[in-house]
């Protein structure tokens, strides 16, 4: 035990844990090595990831280390709703995003990144702001996974802050860096399997070594009316609604998820996602239960730390066999992500900065190969050196998110309309950020007619975040008459009333203010897209006759 109480391994069961976890993965990496990498394989597995590998690894990529500490830290401080606001929600994000991005391949069936697909329709400057935040977004994914990695280790055993860290970016980097996309697809699969195997055995040994169910009823003595409530407005508003619209936000600016977009098989777009939507839910849900587990029986996180509310429940209730492999489960839940990310970055790179920019109609595959994987270096000692500082992750996020708040509406509405303009594209981001930094830090007096400005603009937010949603899944007359309905209840509710929740406000400004911008630009605009000339203008950099070889036989 250490000195915070918790169960502690030498060094040397670390480090074999730690060899045996990376090592195994990259042993895996070399049953689909081939001897001459190609950019389509390398960056979205040649487009035919199957359906079993593509849910696998959408869920695995979805959890993250995040997940694990805020799904509890939830379920902690919210009670009874906080692991469903957390966990449903984000669930839901990823069957949002399937009938978008049935859209995207088929105007661009062999891209991808959705910065090439947005290059070919609105031109760079609108490419290049989707590839930086991704850019942005991926660094900081790395940190905070690298960063749990560390404290992880910690806690765990004798080794420092920075050998944890250490040890996973150079595990991750080392099976990524062989075959890119397709390895970080192959390993989650593995990953996944050991994640749900893990998840099954934990969570229900915590319950019944707290003392079963029973214990967790009389446990609600504890918990005040509201996180008794499963309908706890404090829950919705604190983290329900702001977790709903950041998480819509990173389905459609995250090129993690829209890189799987591109590489599973068409056909297999629907099923890949509604299993990966029930996957995340439950596991994560599940996860948030341990949080109120530790509510129900009274339990303090050591030194007021959320974060360490898991590993103590673990370590506390459990034996050491069973905290190895919760080290393992979080050691999985945060490389399956850190390989996404740096695919990803490396993808972006590779098409969307040297592919679209730098070579222009005659991009070299063998540079862009090489571009690639340098990327992945530069990113793995970028999000090395990040993690050591320590930087206050919080802030970083909340300005990605917002970014890609911006980006949601003139992204989407670019797919379907063709009358916006590179110029509403770019403006409507640029206006909608400026704004979701005044509302966010409040660098005005939040009083009178400023605050009931930015309160009509989030109404208008919170109608285009529903009225999208519907639309993706009804068509566009179901969609505007829910954004229409929408907007007018929370004129009606939301006013006067919003102003007490500034997050969600700013959040729901980035929304509101894009689609304002964008759509009223293009309302100015005659200029028509023909739709089709994307799929001419986005495809494959190398010439493959048998683009089934580019994945092994079990992806299929």
């Amino acid at each position: 035990m250490n000195e915070n109480g918790f169960t502690q391994f030498s060094t040397l069961t670390v480090l074999l844990l730690l060899a045996a976890f990376y090592g195994g993965t990259y042993l895996l990496t070399l049953l689909i090595r081939k001897d001459k990498e190609d950019t389509s394989g390398f960056m979205v597995a040649g487009h035919h990831v199957g359906y079993g590998m593509g849910a696998a690894s959408m869920t695995a990529t979805w959890i993250w280390a995040a997940s694990f500490y805020a799904a509890a830290t939830s379920g902690y401080t919210y009670g009874v709703s906080g692991p469903i606001h957390y966990g449903l929600w984000g669930a839901l994000m990823i069957l949002f995003i399937y009938p978008f991005g049935r859209r995207f391949r088929k105007l661009a069936p062999n891209g991808h990144t959705l910065g090439e697909l947005i290059h070919a329709r609105h031109g760079a400057s609108s490419q290049l702001i989707l590839a930086g935040s991704n850019i942005l977004g991926s660094v900081i994914s790395l940190m905070v996974n690298f960063t749990a990695a560390g404290a992880l280790v910690s806690v765990l055993s004798p080794l420092s802050f920075e050998v944890g860290v250490m040890v996973a970016g150079i595990g991750v980097l080392a099976y990524t860096l062989t075959s890119g996309f397709r390895a970080s697809v192959f390993t989650d699969f593995a990953q996944l399997v050991a994640l749900m195997a893990i998840a099954i055995i934990i969570i229900p040994a915590v319950l019944f070594a707290a003392g079963g169910p029973s214990v967790m009823v009389e446990g609600l003595s504890r918990l005040t009316d509201e996180q008794a409530n499963l309908f706890s407005m404090e829950a919705i508003l604190h983290q329900g609604a702001p977790f709903f619209v950041a998480v819509l936000a990173y389905a459609i600016g995250n090129q993690t998820i829209s890189q799987r977009l591109f590489a599973v098989r068409e056909k297999n777009i629907k099923s890949t996602f509604v299993t990966a939507t029930i996957g995340y839910g439950a596991i994560v849900i599940g996860l948030g239960m341990i949080g109120l587990m530790a509510l129900s029986v009274g339990m303090e996180p050591i030194d007021g730390k959320m974060n360490n509310l898991i590993p103590q429940m673990v370590s506390t209730y459990l034996s050491p066999v069973f905290v190895a492999l919760f080290f393992i489960l979080v050691i999985g839940s945060l490389s399956s992500t850190a390989d996404s990310d740096l695919s990803a970055l490396s993808t972006i790179m590779m098409a969307d900065v040297y592919g679209k920019n730098i070579a222009g109609d005659e991009p070299s595959p063998r540079i862009m190969m090489m571009v690639g994987r340098i990327t992945m270096i530069v990113a793995t000692v970028a999000g090395l050196i990040f993690a050591s500082f320590s930087l206050d992750i919080l802030v970083m996020l909340v300005f990605v998110g917002a970014l890609w708040g911006a980006i949601v509406f003139p992204v989407i509405v670019s797919c379907y309309w063709d009358r916006v303009t590179n110029a509403a594209f770019t403006w409507s981001v640029a206006v909608a950020m400026a704004l979701f930094c005044i509302a966010r830090f409040e660098l005005l007096e939040m009083t009178g007619l400023t605050v009931l400005f930015f309160e009509s603009l989030a109404s208008v937010g919170g109608a285009v975040v529903i009225g999208l949603m519907v639309f993706g899944f009804f068509g566009r007359a179901a969609g505007l008459v829910a954004g229409v309905i929408t907007l007018a209840a929370m004129l009606v509710f939301a006013t006067g009333f919003l102003r007490d929740y500034m997050v969600l406000v700013a959040s729901l400004t980035a929304y509101g203010a894009s689609a304002v911008v964008c759509t009223a630009m293009t309302l100015f605009s005659r200029e028509r897209f023909d739709f089709d000339l994307i799929a001419q203008r986005v495809g494959d950099y190398d010439n493959v006759e048998d683009e089934s070889s580019l994945v092994p036989e079990a992806a299929k």
